[in-house]
């Protein structure tokens, strides 16, 4: 009973306290959830990249009608040219 009495005094600073720590608790979800979704906005990117290599791959292995080694080195020169650009535009 003497403890209640003396909380009683207290409650302006455990509610107000209760609120500043609730309030951080919602900001910690919301920081979470945004940074979950550039990661997966970055996998999607990532995924979409390599399936588009995996495609390529499987046109040059199973068109037959074309030089396979003239294909692979075209897409080297486009990734190189593709490389060069990007590393132009981080420069500028």
């Amino acid at each position: 009973m003497e403890n209640l009495a003396l909380l009683i005094p207290l409650a302006p600073f455990i509610i107000g306290g209760f609120a500043i720590w609730t309030r951080h608790q919602r900001k910690m979800a919301e920081l979470q959830v945004q940074a979950t979704a550039e990661k997966a906005a970055q996998y999607a990117s990532h995924s979409r990249e390599l399936e588009e290599r995996v495609r390529v791959l499987e046109r040059i292995i199973t068109d037959g009608g074309y030089n396979t080694a003239l294909q692979i080195e075209a897409l080297r020169d486009t990734r190189e040219v593709e490389a060069s650009e990007a590393a132009k535009e981080t420069r500028q």
